[in-house]
């Protein structure tokens, strides 16, 4: 499908995972829903979340790939929208926690 514009200027390639950013991503999600998002209030769309959260374990003790990956993408939309709402950016979190100074040692 190539290209999608954003209107807010951005060009997400939306079927090409090597160049979709976390950042363009929760943009996306953004502009699609988070005027609704923030009308809902965060308690509300955690509990969706934790829906989705829910749904992805059932996909993953099941032999349906196709379900598996849709379940996996509704969470991270569901987790950019808890961070739209909430005015986190992921990327920059993301980031700090992980590729800072003081990032995790070791292993969980």
């Amino acid at each position: 499908m190539g290209i999608l514009p954003v209107p807010c200027g951005i060009l997400v390639g939306m079927n090409d995972a090597r160049t979709l950013t976390i950042t363009e991503f929760q943009k996306l999600i953004s502009q699609r829903y988070e005027e609704t998002d923030r009308q809902r209030g965060t308690p509300k769309t955690f509990l969706w979340f934790i829906e989705e959260v829910g749904e992805l374990a059932t996909a993953l003790n099941s032999d349906d790939r196709r379900n598996l990956e849709e379940e996996f993408a509704d969470v991270a939309a569901w987790l950019c929208t808890l961070a739209n709402i909430n005015d986190v950016d992921l990327s920059q979190a993301i980031a700090k926690k992980y590729l800072g100074a003081n990032r995790p040692e070791g292993t969980k």
